[in-house]
């Protein structure tokens, strides 16, 4: 607990620093996906193939707008729909779409290319957002120069689990789809406006892992950590 507590004192007296690529400072990589669009199954495998990768945090969105086509995705929900507006309008795109894959809020793909994720991933540029401390209760946000705007911390709580989804109906009938990290839980913990701060987290539900992002609304993800 003394080591926790003085590593949040010199996080939050610390200055501003460009974070490395790496395991402590992952690339997060979202696909956005639904279990009832048949473009999505190649997308969903190439998603799980960086999903071991230290240097990635790969998370599985499961988006709304395909459930009135006969199957309704076992995990989808209106936040995740709403996060995929989001980058929409922050891209500059007219229209959502699946099966789209969006890398550190800065860049899209289309998930069932390869090719296009491993381009993206190469392409990936030191940030310069706050440094992080993860708790098992909180993270630590520390000071530094924020955007115009200011940037949003994101709670993500996800199932490291391969889950295997028998489908019955819709454009994947009779397929069996195996999903890795799928966001269980998605949850706006407040506002980064430059100044050091402590965010409390509420209790995970038992399995899943906890990754936390500061991002500007709809853009690049300046900071992110996964427990």
């Amino acid at each position: 607990m003394l080591r926790s507590a003085l590593l949040a004192a010199a996080l939050i007296s610390a200055p501003l620093a460009a974070q490395p690529i790496d395991a402590s400072h992952p690339t997060v990589v979202e696909l956005y996906q639904s279990q009832g669009c048949s473009s999505c199954p190649p997308a969903i495998t190439n998603l799980n193939a960086v999903a071991d990768r230290p240097d990635v945090l790969a998370l599985t969105f499961a988006v709304t707008y395909w459930d009135q086509l006969g199957w309704k995705d076992t995990f989808a929900s209106a936040a995740q729909t709403s996060r995929q507006w989001d980058y929409a309008r922050g891209l500059h795109h007219d229209q959502v779409w699946t099966p789209q894959v969006i890398v550190d809020g800065t860049s899209d793909v289309v998930g069932a290319q390869h090719g296009q994720i491993e381009g993206a991933l190469k392409g990936v540029r030191r940030r310069a957002g706050p440094a992080l401390i993860l708790a098992a209760d909180s993270v630590a946000v520390g000071s530094g120069s924020v955007p115009v705007g200011g940037a949003d911390v994101w709670l993500v709580r996800y199932d490291p689990r391969t889950i295997a989804v028998a489908i019955r109906a819709g454009e994947n009938t009779g397929r069996t789809i195996g999903h890795r990290n799928v966001v269980r839980q998605l949850v706006k913990l407040g506002k980064w406006d430059g100044a050091a701060a402590t965010l409390k987290l509420p209790a995970a539900a038992p399995g899943l892992l906890t990754a936390v992002l500061v991002q500007t609304s709809g853009g690049p993800i300046l900071a992110a950590v996964r427990g």
